[in-house]
Order: C-alpha cells, then structure tokens, then sequence
C-alpha cells in the first residue's frame, strides 16, 4: 500500500506543476486530457466560470462505430478530432492544453496533434 500511496503523491505533484504553470497565464479555456490503461478522454472547460464546455471519450456511444478495430492511438487521434470539431461548435478557437501528469508522448500527444488539425490553436 505504501509504494501505491507514492505513486498517487507523484502524480498529484506532476498534475499540480502543470496545473500551476497554465494558472500564470491567468483563466482561460483549458483543455484537459487523463487517459487510463484503455481509454482516453478529452474535456474543455472554463476555469472563469468553472464549467464543462465540451468533451469526448473513446466511451462515448457516438465513436463506437469509427473506433472499432483500431489501436489505441488512433482512437486518442479520434478523440482530438472530435473534441476540435465540438469546440469549433461553441465557438472556441483557442485553448491551453492540460496534460495533467501524463508525458506529452504517445497517445496524449496523437489526441493534441489531432486537436491542432481540428483547427484548435495552443
């Protein structure tokens, strides 16, 4: 239990330095990713107002079809395109991306590429 309990205090640690950076740039429209063992989901929210925007998982019902048989970073570049196409809906253009304790490598960066070709500027 106690190597759990360091983990969950490195990860805290990693997500707050994030957290702590975006916050300089004062409140904004933050788009924030956490992804687990097999999904990836992706949220815009306003931290003025505290409000979710919009958001997208490869759980949705709406992605089940598009996300069958394909690998997990491709359904993380699902995900970026459609939280783009969502967002350019509400009439958000420009975002600041929250990694939150995850490496930008892999599926997170696949979800923010996807993102920017969806239009969204970081």
């Amino acid at each position: 239990m106690r190597i759990q309990e360091i983990k969950v205090k490195r990860r805290t640690k990693r997500a707050n330095h994030v957290r702590r950076t975006l916050s300089r740039q004062g409140p904004v429209v933050r788009l924030s990713v956490s992804r687990s063992i097999k999904h990836i989901s992706a949220q815009i929210f306003d931290e003025r107002n505290g409000r979710t925007i919009c958001g997208a998982t490869t759980t949705s019902k709406k992605l089940t079809a598009e996300l069958a048989g394909k690998s997990k970073t491709e359904r993380a570049s699902l995900v970026g395109a459609e939280i783009a196409r969502l967002a350019k809906e509400k009439g958000i253009e420009t975002v600041v991306f929250d990694r939150g304790s995850c490496k930008f490598h892999g599926r997170v960066k696949a979800l923010a590429e996807a993102a920017r070709e969806g239009g969204l500027k970081f």
